[in-house]
């Protein structure tokens, strides 16, 4: 495709150097110890470092249990704390995952990952494709396993320390040369990769705010809805193909999926398509709700008038 995969963020520089990177430094080589324990070890690891950000954050667990309230009004409270419990326990299974996708060779995580429905990646049309990514707790962990079997640009949130932003960079690129990162708001960087016939990695279920939004269901609920899913998919005439990483019960395996190609998509009215989105999240996050981000304000954005559910 002709980009090269490297910026100047990729470029080691003298100035990390400095004492007052020491720190970030010490922090990053912390995170490459958990990955040399055995993965039943991260595991456990994991879903206690997920019981102590469950009793220890207060605000984030207050929003996830808002979110699951909103979401599961047909569970019994009880039932709710049980998932809220479990689904902090997968965040801090998460935080082991990101030293798992930063850290493990190839050949360890080939070990962990089956693949299903890969061949809905390729297009004999050479048309661009928009991988759906969701947010999974899994989603660190999910951008290193396809890197094992396909290149693609992902989007990603720029770091203001810069010794942070070139670890970043460089741990999430090293399973696959031929990717790039994008920053997540170069929308025109976006458009060339799919005009070209490459792929893009594409999250679009948190609330961005009104900006380029539309109010859909999602759960039942209002819900401020990007509509950059479509608008990427029509102008960069480009393929939605939906991707989900979950870990799999009673095992030591994960199971990538990846879906087909939607049909009949965009059909050119925004909430048509964003419900079309919302449904499909909702549809796969009912499938493990345990395994979801919770603890982001999905329901930030309120409809005038309305007041926040959050307070």
């Amino acid at each position: 495709m002709g980009y090269q995969n490297t910026t100047e963020a990729d470029q080691f520089k003298g100035a990390f150097l400095h004492p007052r990177y020491w720190l970030t430094w010490l922090n990053l080589g912390l995170t490459m110890l958990p990955a040399l324990l055995p993965y039943p070890m991260l595991l456990r690891l994991g879903k206690r470092l997920g019981y102590l950000y469950y009793r220890l954050s207060g605000s984030r667990v207050h929003i996830a249990r808002v979110n699951l309230q909103k979401c599961f009004p047909e569970m019994i409270e009880e039932q709710r704390e049980k998932l809220l419990r479990t689904n902090f326990q997968s965040v801090g299974i998460g935080i082991m995952e990101v030293a798992m996708a930063w850290w493990w060779p190839k050949k360890r995580l080939e070990k962990h990952v089956r693949f299903e429905g890969l061949e809905h990646l390729h297009d004999k049309q050479g048309r661009g494709t928009i991988l759906l990514i969701l947010h999974f707790t899994t989603i660190e962990i999910a951008g290193a396993m396809i890197a094992l079997r396909q290149s693609l640009n992902a989007t990603y949130r720029r770091h203001k320390n810069p010794v942070f932003e070139y670890m970043q960079r460089r741990q999430r690129l090293r399973h696959d040369r031929n990717s790039y990162l994008l920053e997540r708001r170069d929308v025109r960087g976006m458009l060339r990769v799919l005009r070209s016939g490459g792929m893009i990695w594409y999250a679009p279920d948190q609330d961005y705010g009104p900006k380029q939004s539309v109010f859909a269901p999602f759960f039942g609920i209002s819900s401020a809805t990007v509509t950059g899913t479509a608008r990427l998919a029509k102008i960069g005439k480009a393929r939605v193909v939906p991707m989900v990483v979950t870990r799999q019960s009673g095992t030591t395996d994960y199971l990538l999926k990846v879906y087909e190609p939607w049909e009949n998509f965009p059909v050119n009215k925004d909430l048509e398509d964003a419900k079309r989105v919302n449904r499909f999240i909702e549809q796969r996050i009912r499938e493990h709700p345990d395994q979801y981000m919770w603890l982001h304000r999905r329901f930030k954005t309120r409809p005038a008038g309305e007041p926040s559910f959050y307070t």
